[in-house]
Formats: C-alpha cells, sequence, structure tokens
C-alpha cells in the first residue's frame, strides 16, 4: 500500500519561509518519510514577496534530483498555496493558474485576524471556473470562528484541510478547540503538515497524527491523509461524492 499523501508542505528550498536550504529540505523529507508520507506536494506560497512560479518550478525540479540521489523515497506533486484576491480570482481557467496537481482542485487561504465577510460569493465564483477550492487550516482562521462558517463553506463546494498540529496545540487553544470540533462534525476532507522547516519535526508531526489516528479512528485516518489527498492530487472526485 502507498503512503500517507501531504498536500500542504513547504519542501521546497528558498522559495518562501518554509526550507531555507536544501539541507533543511532533505531533513523534512527524511522526517516525512520516517513518519509514513510516500508523496507531498510543496505548497509554496503564491504571493509578490515570493518566488515567482518559474523560480518554484526550477526548485521543484533540483528537489527531486536531490531525493533520487539521497534515495529517500519521496514522490512530489505540483502545489501552491494561493491567497483569495482578485488577482487569484482572475488567473483561474488561465495558465497562471497556480492549481494542485493538474486541477480541478486548488489550495487556498484565508487570513488568520481578518473576516472574510465575501467569503461564500468568493466560493461561488470559483466554482463557475469549474475549480473546487481546498481551504487550508481553516482552525486557524477568524472567519471560522463564526458559529457554522466552516459547514457553510463545505455546503458552498469548498473542501477543508485540517492542520493536524492543530489537534495537539500547536497554534494555540483556539484553533485546537475548532479543529477537534471540526474533525468531530465530519468537516474535514483531508489532513496535511503545514511543515515549514526540519527542527522537531518527527516529533511535532508524530504526535500530531497520533492524535488524529485517536480521534478519527484508523477508517478515518486513511480517508483523511492518504485516500482523500491522493484522489485529490490525481484530480479525482472524492469517493463519497459524484461531482
Amino acid at each position: 500500500m502507498s503512503g500517507l499523501v501531504d498536500l500542504h508542505c513547504h519542501l521546497l528550498p528558498g522559495v518562501d519561509d518554509g526550507a531555507k536550504s536544501l539541507e533543511d529540505t532533505l531533513e523534512m523529507a527524511r522526517a516525512l518519510v520516517e513518519l509514513g508520507f510516500s508523496t507531498v506536494a510543496p505548497s509554496p506560497h503564491a504571493r509578490p514577496e515570493y518566488a515567482p512560479p518559474e523560480l518554484v518550478e526550477a526548485r521543484l525540479s533540483e528537489t527531486r534530483a536531490a531525493l533520487a540521489r539521497e534515495a529517500i523515497p519521496l514522490t512530489l506533486g505540483r502545489n501552491a498555496e494561493n491567497v483569495l484576491d482578485e488577482a487569484f480570482l482572475r488567473g483561474l481557467g488561465t495558465p497562471a493558474a497556480r492549481m494542485l496537481g493538474a486541477g480541478p482542485y486548488v489550495l487556498v487561504e484565508l487570513p488568520y485576524t481578518a473576516p472574510v465577510p465575501a467569503l461564500p460569493d468568493i466560493l461561488f465564483r470559483i466554482r463557475t471556473k469549474g475549480v473546487r477550492p481546498v481551504i487550508a487550516h481553516p482552525e486557524r482562521c477568524l472567519e471560522f470562528e463564526r458559529k457554522g462558517r466552516a459547514a457553510e463553506a463545505v455546503r458552498a463546494g469548498a473542501l477543508l484541510q485540517l492542520d493536524v498540529g492543530a489537534l495537539t496545540g500547536r497554534y494555540g487553544g483556539g484553533a485546537k478547540k475548532l479543529a477537534r470540533a471540526f474533525l468531530e462534525e465530519g468537516l474535514y476532507a483531508l489532513g496535511a503538515t503545514d511543515l515549514h522547516a526540519p527542527v522537531g519535526a518527527r516529533d511535532w508531526v508524530g504526535r500530531a497524527l497520533e492524535e488524529l489516528r485517536a480521534r478519527a479512528g484508523g477508517q478515518g485516518f486513511e480517508r483523511l491523509m492518504r485516500a482523500n489527498p491522493a484522489r485529490l492530487l490525481a484530480g479525482e472526485a472524492l469517493e463519497s461524492e459524484g461531482d
């Protein structure tokens, strides 16, 4: 059986606030493999202050070569963590869009500390482009502190991606409470590490995965960390959905 699949990870060196060097990248990759991952779709921030797509593509190729050279069995896919702004919305459906794999899914992030009152409209606009938004770490975003907002986003066609570290309090008590509540309500479609650096990775990611397995059960864990993310990366619909 193939390993776990991580669709939110800042593994590529020197492109954003993630891995600073190839050494960081390789150490992070080794940690992920030890924890059971076989596939990662590195998700560099798609923001003007960070590396442009051309450099990201070059680093992806360099990282694949380095993993092969070091015999680290980790397969890499294409991805980006997109900001929900007008430039992103305009780019959907064009070659400028930075999709998850070949699409039709796209990883997006909301502000941590600002509300997004237009979220339903934004999600509708994304869906009209034939694209399915995957919302990163909703439990860490102010907008989803609003009662019922996460369920509303799911009804609007969004997929919610759990940052597994939130379950153990890595991002504070508020995020932990929301993460556990959303998990209990069955709102998450998948989990991910959002790993940015190698320091302590084996420990905190390992504990977070154990917590997820304890709370979701073996079958739920497999769905969130293996089956669903693999299907999204391949551009396939989730098994429980017909669209």
